[in-house]
């Protein structure tokens, strides 16, 4: 559909990792790995807690949301992205870019909310552990969850309908192998404004006051730990922790390089190793993170594996 002299945009080039058949097929076998481990470790999780009612506490009801999240967050662009590695096909239509970018948007935004919420969690849990039944109740666990996928869902509503308005005329080569705000707004011929403050809006919210709320609770928890006098009880309530910061650690720092230094003139192959950070590497970690030391999961595993399978685990 012609408008003057611009021709609408149908569809968009998407640019990947390298034009090297090799590094292609190298890569396509790499990014199926990571997602294939992400819906195992991440399905394994949500069955382990679904299955054991001895992990039917709020902890891991969010853990629950967590790997729900990475599971629709990963499928979202892994793939397209394994599609266009193997079969060369670089494109996606311009609805199909908006269907990404939609749900792209809403579970990064939720993942940042529930991350906070977590924190809140062991907050409650190290610093007030004799209220934490009565404060962490299943009706406050189950407001947060709906508070986190719906303000998820209205931030990526207001975002991706703002793209939409926009035209996209003078190219439709998108330099990154996803659909995302930043990269969409480089190739659009219309005025942005409303658009960057938005994310700026979005910004402020989702990366700067969670991030400001995760530490203020990080804080207090470090300060009730250091006044635990017990080595071996400093290091039991640092367990029980440890493991969500360190995904928040990874989580916020690649979005934070993605968007909050957007057109910063920094490489774009910078930024689509840090988009495949949160979208594949992420994902497939958090499992791990989350279980690898977790003496609750893997008593959960013995009692839902039969014991045969476990001992041959164990012994390996």
């Amino acid at each position: 559909m012609s408008a003057g002299n611009h021709t609408a945009v149908v569809e968009f080039i998407l640019q990947g990792f390298s034009e090297d058949p090799q590094v292609q097929g190298l890569l396509s076998i790499l990014f199926l790995l990571l997602y294939l481990a992400g819906l195992a470790g991440n399905g394994l999780i949500i069955t382990l807690i679904t299955l054991s009612p001895s992990l039917h506490t709020p902890m891991y009801f969010f853990l629950v949301n967590l790997s729900i999240l990475d599971i629709v967050c990963s499928s979202t662009v892994l793939p397209k992205l394994i599609e266009c590695l193997v079969v060369q096909g670089d494109t996606i239509s311009y609805h199909g870019c908006l269907t990404q970018l939609f749900f792209l948007t809403w579970f990064l935004g939720a993942e940042l909310v529930l991350l906070t919420a977590m924190a809140f969690d062991r907050y409650v849990a190290i610093c007030q552990p004799l209220r934490y039944g009565t404060i962490m109740s299943w009706t406050l666990c189950t407001l947060l969850a709906t508070a986190v996928w719906t303000i998820g869902v209205v931030n990526t509503t207001v975002q991706t309908s703002l793209i939409a308005r926009l035209t996209f005329c003078d190219s439709n080569h998108l330099h990154h192998f996803l659909c995302e705000v930043p990269s969409l707004l480089l190739l659009s011929c219309s005025p942005t404004i409303i658009n960057n403050i938005m994310i700026i809006i979005a910004d402020v919210y989702f990366g700067v006051f969670n991030f400001f709320v995760t530490m203020v609770s990080y804080g207090y928890i470090v300060a009730s730990i250091l006044r635990i006098r017990s080595a071996s009880g400093k290091r039991r309530a640092f367990n029980t922790c440890s493991s969500h910061l360190l995904v928040v650690t990874l989580y916020y720092s690649t979005l934070i390089y993605t968007y909050f230094l957007p057109g910063s003139g920094a490489s774009m192959e910078y930024d689509k190793v840090v988009a495949a950070l949160y979208t594949a590497v992420s994902p497939a970690l958090n499992p791990l993170i989350y279980t690898l030391r977790n003496k609750d999961v893997k008593a959960a595993i013995q009692k839902v594996a039969p014991a045969s399978w476990w001992r041959k685990r164990v012994a390996t």
